[in-house]
């Protein structure tokens, strides 16, 4: 399992001329990196004296940021166990009658994790957003780079999701499809930069002062 591999063994499978891990599992790990600074920054904001008004809402993010955390890890591991099967439909002979039917079932099934990615990277975006709100300020440097990292993951599953979409003989569902990775984009995207700039423009005004 990818996830069960050091830092130096993920970089270098996802290197290789193997068709997974790839794009995807790239994205939710991201994801993964992304929420886990969200609840750096809460952990080092509850038990300080100065956040005790909101320690018991730093905790709920806490709780909520490793559901995301482990969530985000078992999608790298379902969008690599969804690519596979596609991989080997693309080999399959074209003049095998069953070729076109078992590559869209393939290729419907490995269009659900890199969204599952997408939405969960959405939810990570809104944990950052409520930790910003409250947490130790010496941490919002991380929280921005959260901020950035789930944005960045959220645009690369999209990338998985259309890739996927554009070979589909089902064009309703295709369309389908890119509109909920098109309405993800559009709603969070936004999000996860504002958090990001007005982060970036407070702490270059702090320098100036």
């Amino acid at each position: 399992m990818l996830t069960e591999k050091n830092c130096r063994e993920v970089t270098e499978v996802l290197a290789s001329n193997k068709p997974v891990p790839g794009g995807g599992g790239g994205a939710a790990m991201a994801g993964a990196l992304a929420v886990s600074l969200c609840a750096m920054a809460g952990n080092f904001t509850v038990g300080k004296k100065k956040y005790a008004d909101v320690e018991e809402e730093a905790k709920e993010l806490l709780t909520e940021c490793e559901e995301l955390r482990i969530r985000l890890l078992n999608l790298v591991e379902a969008d690599a166990e969804a690519f596979e099967p596609l991989s080997k439909a693309y080999s399959i002979p074209k003049d095998d009658p069953s070729r076109a039917d078992r590559l869209e079932e393939a290729t419907m099934n490995a269009i659900m994790a890199p969204l599952d990615i997408m939405d969960a990277c959405a939810d990570v975006i809104e944990l950052l957003d409520r930790m910003y709100a409250i947490c130790n300020r010496m941490m919002i440097s991380d929280v921005a780079c959260g901020a950035i990292l789930a944005g960045s993951a959220m645009k690369a599953a999209s990338i998985n999701v259309y890739v996927n979409t554009a070979t589909l003989r089902d064009r309703v569902k295709a369309s389908e499809y890119e509109m909920t990775a098109d309405r993800l984009l559009e709603d969070y995207l936004p999000m996860a930069e504002v958090i990001a700039e007005e982060i970036t423009a407070d702490l270059r005004e702090e320098n100036e002062d």
